[in-house]
């Protein structure tokens, strides 16, 4: 009994959205590894055969083979929206499952089943953990505009090579149309479908898929791939944009982050105060960015970081991690950067009040003589202020 309520205890207050949201997410790549292993196998392997063989026609067999490698990818991005909470990400999944499981009907292979049965089985664990992923995806106007750009350019292409069939060899119907249209985008250009050279009208029609295509990749891969990646590096390095930095102006400056620094930065973040966190520590670094704030990742008594951060234009600058001799060397950077800059100190050790004074700090506070003060005059009931109601954990 000791035991599971160590357990209990060790685990997070929302683990039962945790737990929900991961078992959908592994399931839905799952779903995914399958749909692709079986459209190899279907693809590569012709003496493969299921219960349903003889009633499925070979070339419905064929094409789910080749689209259901094409659903399982498909599956693998829903997925990775799941992971980040995105309602979106629900969407596309609740949508794709019933295809990968009709897709492993289809293909009418004893190796399909699996696949059937998970994806079946994924839909109401998917439905159970509907309220969990409530995020919404938010995508910028150019974002938009490029994938309307994109898929613009497609429909052109489409319908311009249909329509310009007879001058083309090789198409014939709107699947030529569109797969000439990809390949010619997409600079592949197999030559298995060629304009007529005598038309003049196709040769022009041609080269405007070409260019417009060439364009409508590289703006979407920018716009919509281009964000993700220097998200993924803001996150890992903890790093803000030139313009984000260029836009900081009577802030707030935490140099270092610990345990003492947690109820600072919830503060701040309570009363919307702007402010940047100067960190070396990676995992604190993802992990402040992921809440959404602005960290720069850095040796904070080191000056190239404080002055990225703009420290000469900062408001004040607050200086308390566990280490007292680590936050000496801040002050100490931070005074000879800012020598007009608050700086507000918190001493781990009551001790080291004064030498953190020496160092350059204006204020320097030390949390156990604080505590131990407060929590006297709480017991006796000689200070009822609103402020010490909040400190010791009132409305």
């Amino acid at each position: 009994m000791a035991e599971d309520r160590s357990l209990r205890s060790r685990l997070p207050d929302n683990w039962h959205r945790v737990l929900s949201m991961r078992a959908a997410v592994v399931l839905a790549l799952i779903v995914a590894g399958l749909s692709v292993a079986t459209a190899i196998v279907n693809i590569g392997f012709d003496f493969v055969g299921g219960p349903l063989a003889e009633y499925v026609p070979e070339p419905v067999q064929d094409t789910a083979g080749f689209t259901g490698a094409l659903t399982g990818f498909l599956m693998v991005g829903s997925a990775l929206a799941l992971r980040r909470g995105l309602r979106a990400g629900w969407w596309a999944t609740l949508l794709l499952l019933p295809l990968t499981a009709a897709q492993g009907l289809l293909q009418s292979s004893r190796y399909s089943l699996p696949l059937v049965a998970v994806s079946l089985l994924t839909i109401p664990v998917l439905l159970f953990s509907r309220r969990r992923f409530d995020k919404s995806l938010s995508l910028s106007t150019t974002q938009i505009a490029a994938g309307f750009a994109l898929l613009g350019v497609q429909l052109y292409g489409t319908i311009g090579a249909y329509a310009l069939r007879e001058d083309f060899e090789g198409i014939t119907n709107i699947l030529d149309a569109f797969y000439f249209t990809l390949i010619t985008s997409s600079t592949v250009g197999y030559g298995d479908i060629t304009p007529d050279q005598t038309s003049t009208e196709a040769m022009l029609f041609t080269m405007s898929v070409l260019v417009l295509g060439v364009a409508s990749f590289g703006i979407a891969i920018g716009a919509l791939v281009g964000p993700a990646i220097q998200s993924r590096i803001t996150k890992t390095l903890g790093k803000m944009t030139d313009s984000q930095l260029e836009l900081l102006e009577d802030h707030v400056l935490v140099l270092g982050y610990g345990e003492l620094t947690e109820p600072i930065v919830d503060e701040l973040a309570a009363n919307n105060r702007e402010f940047v966190v100067v960190t070396g520590d990676r995992e604190a670094a993802e992990t402040l960015t992921d809440r959404g704030l602005s960290v720069i990742r850095g040796n904070p008594s080191d000056e190239g970081p404080l002055q990225r951060a703009k420290i000469d234009r900062a408001r004040a600058v607050l200086v308390a991690t566990n280490h007292d001799a680590e936050d000496a060397l801040a002050i100490l950077t931070a005074r000879q950067l800012a020598p007009e800059a608050r700086i507000v100190s918190a001493a781990t050790d009551r001790e080291n009040t004064r030498k953190l004074e020496h160092a350059g700090a204006d204020a320097v506070i030390s949390p156990s003589v604080l505590g131990g003060h407060l929590l006297v005059q709480s017991a006796l009931g000689k200070d009822e202020s609103p402020l010490i109601e909040h400190i010791m954990g009132g409305d």
